[in-house]
């Protein structure tokens, strides 16, 4: 797939390209970010090289990775955050992000998360798209419950960070969720009448 742009109020969400670079690798020194995301640390200048010029470009070629950076479109074209889908299953992605820390705050990333989320559904197209952030990164999981997310639980030993693996919150978005049809039909389960308890024998 080709690379798209995608504008909201505030944002322009375009492919990385080459002159990002520098912007990448001063936004991936924050400690949060190194902390609560998979990011390399510390964070080389060649991993910001790698990312955008080989990794961002490869997963729009093949259609595995749909990686955005998100420009403040009212602050001369200054990179803020990067955001992307990830391909998992059958029309299932993925979402993760990081925000540079002093564009955190605004409200921005919900908004290129509403935006992306809303294409990755309309275009891909996907039928479920989940968040997973390290339990304790509570400001990713107020964005994701801001833009609809509904919690599913906690997965343990669900990410591996830098050798070390943690639990994390998981939960996930469907179209429907923001009024938007499925691609497969889907029948949500109902929860089953708890059974009777059991007959205590007599002592």
């Amino acid at each position: 797939m080709e690379p798209i742009t995608l504008t909201t109020a505030r944002l322009t969400l375009r492919a990385l390209t080459a002159a990002d670079v520098d912007a990448v690798y001063r936004a991936c020194q924050d400690d949060a970010i190194q902390r609560w995301t998979t990011v390399p640390s510390p964070y080389r200048r060649a991993d910001a090289e790698y990312f955008v010029n080989r990794v961002c470009p490869e997963g729009w070629q093949q259609g595995t990775e749909f990686t955005f950076g998100a420009v403040d479109t009212a602050g001369h074209g200054a990179l803020v955050a990067a955001i992307g889908l990830s391909m998992r299953a059958t029309r299932t992605a993925e979402l993760g992000f990081w925000t540079a820390a002093e564009y955190r705050g605004r409200g921005l990333m919900t908004e290129a998360v509403e935006a992306v989320t809303r294409w990755g559904f309309t275009q891909i197209p996907l039928d479920r798209i989940f968040w997973r952030a390290e339990v304790g990164n509570a400001a990713s999981r107020a964005t994701a419950l801001r833009a609809g997310f509904v919690p599913e639980g906690t997965e343990r030993a669900g990410i591996l960070n830098n050798g070390v693996r943690r639990d994390c919150w998981v939960a996930a978005l469907l179209p429907t969720d923001i009024g938007l049809p499925s691609t497969d039909a889907y029948v949500p389960a109902r929860t089953p009448a708890a059974p009777p308890a059991p007959e205590r024998a007599a002592e």
